[in-house]
């Protein structure tokens, strides 16, 4: 057919053109939405275990009435990763509402939620190295030792670096570093030393008392380092 013809062709069938377009159109929505439905649904099964999973975790890092929740109530139209807008929700007092995660947690509850996830997820996502700087932000005492405790447990499968200034986490490291801050006339640098383990006695007894270490808190640091190896 010459192009003449083949537009006088297409002119002559536009409505069949048209049907058969708008039959395959509907076709595609309909294998999307059920696509959709079905990825929709293997989320929420998914959701329901990493629930069990995270409040699990949170149970076990002192949290004893926080509840995480994924939610998924909210929709969007079709998108690469289907028509859910989940969104992670959690409480951390009992007759309190779900919420954002950011708007119901302190600085030291975020903390802890994010040891939490990191202790579910990493079982799968094979990160060999994870840093956690600030994780004892807001926290102390009996609820720091739990962190502690948690932190020691994740790095018998991978690599678990910890900034930290409490001496309640810092007693469960195997390798512990120093960090110092100096400064000259022209500039401020930082170095960082790996310390032996006396040193180590030493400097989490300065955790635990400030600048004078007497021979109570360096008994205090052994009696700390030696219960978390236990």
């Amino acid at each position: 057919l010459t192009k003449g013809q083949a537009r006088l062709e297409d002119i002559e069938n536009l409505d069949q053109r048209k049907e058969m377009l708008a039959a395959d159109l509907k076709e595609a929505e309909e294998n999307l939405m059920a696509a959709s439905e079905s990825l929709s649904s293997r989320r929420q099964a998914v959701a329901a275990e990493l629930e069990q999973e995270i409040n699990g975790q949170l149970l076990a890092l002192n949290f004893k009435d926080a509840r995480f929740h994924a939610d998924f109530s909210g929709k969007r139209g079709f998108s690469p990763g289907g028509t859910d807008h989940p969104e992670f929700l959690m409480r951390a007092n009992k007759g309190q509402p779900f919420l954002p995660i950011a708007r119901a947690a302190s600085g030291g509850e975020l903390s802890r939620i994010m040891l939490a996830f990191k202790a579910v997820t990493g079982a799968f996502d094979h990160i060999p190295t994870m840093i956690f700087d600030e994780i004892d932000t807001g926290i102390s005492g009996v609820t720091a030792s739990i962190v502690g405790e948690k932190l020691k447990q994740m790095a018998g499968h991978r690599q678990i670096i910890c900034i930290t200034h409490l001496p309640q986490i810092a007693a469960f490291a195997d390798h512990h570093f120093i960090l110092v801050k100096d400064s000259d006339d022209e500039t401020t640098y930082t170095t960082i030393q790996e310390i032996g383990e006396d040193e180590q006695v030493v400097e989490i007894a300065r955790l635990l008392g400030g600048k004078n270490v007497t021979p109570t808190t360096l008994e205090s640091a052994r009696e700390l380092i030696a219960l978390s190896r236990s």
